[in-house]
């Protein structure tokens, strides 16, 4: 796994959507959404159900195009890649719900990650066994959502919050510049959600990470920078503090949470 801090400046602009909007028929799930991702920061997407979360993050991972406007990584203009082209890119995702090989051990899942990001489907297992490299970096990966104790358990025996700690030693594994975590505390209790909130504080420390997330408490701990959508657009975008105040923000989405 590279380190991405011996090549990217603290706080750089690493991925920035301009104008992106998407479409479905009649529906317009988002509308001219533009914001920006630096390392270094930890980048929080609000707003209620319906407004254009979950299908911001499909467009930045790949699985929707858009109907209008463009994604810029580092610079280069990824609009038209596919998934697997952008995770090779160097953009990684989680899903609401663990996407993970359950019958498979912590070490397997992560080593299967590692290797899809280079190889084929066909050649994963066969290459997999003879590659040192391969090891190292799902070594790394697993040690630092701190699985290690766990490296050799079946992933089904791992606890909700272990299973979702397990989900980003996988998107690690792929060597990522952008990290797209949607809800990852979902369905965790305090103890869980303390230990992925320092996780996540520390890999936005090497990576630009967005946050979809509905625990509003944990948002405002968390979030170096966040930005509000309603009805797809953008309502407002800055630190915690100025969402907080702001009054559109108060009588748009966040009532009781001031």
């Amino acid at each position: 796994m590279g380190d991405p801090a011996a090549t990217t400046p603290a706080n750089a602009l690493v991925l920035c959507t301009e104008g992106l909007s998407k479409s479905f028929g009649g529906l317009q799930a988002t509308r001219d959404v533009s914001l920006s991702l630096h390392r270094n920061e930890l980048h929080a997407v609000i707003g209620p159900n319906g407004a254009g979360k979950s299908t911001l993050v499909n467009l930045l991972a790949g699985e929707f195009t858009p109907s209008a406007g463009r994604i810029l990584l580092e610079g280069r203009d990824i609009t038209s890649l596919n998934v697997w082209q952008r995770t090779r890119a160097g953009v990684a995702r989680s899903f609401q719900r663990t996407n993970i090989f359950l019958p498979l051990t912590v070490h397997e899942n992560v080593r299967l990650a590692a290797q899809a990001r280079t190889g084929t489907l066909a050649s994963l297992l066969s290459r997999a066994a003879n590659s040192r490299t391969l090891f190292e970096i799902t070594d790394l990966a697993i040690e630092r959502v701190g699985l290690t104790q766990s490296r050799l358990r079946p992933s089904g025996e791992l606890s909700h919050g272990e299973q979702r700690q397990l989900e980003i030693a996988m998107t690690l594994a792929t060597d990522p510049k952008v990290l797209l975590l949607d809800e990852p505390l979902a369905g965790m209790g305090q103890e869980e959600g303390e230990r992925i909130s320092a996780l996540l504080k520390s890999l936005a420390r090497d990576h630009a990470v967005l946050l979809i997330e509905h625990d509003m408490d944990f948002v405002f701990k968390v979030a170096d920078v966040m930005t509000v959508l309603v009805e797809g657009a953008v309502l407002a975008s800055g630190t915690p503090q100025s969402v907080r105040e702001s009054a559109a923000v108060q009588a748009a989405y966040l009532g009781g949470h001031a």
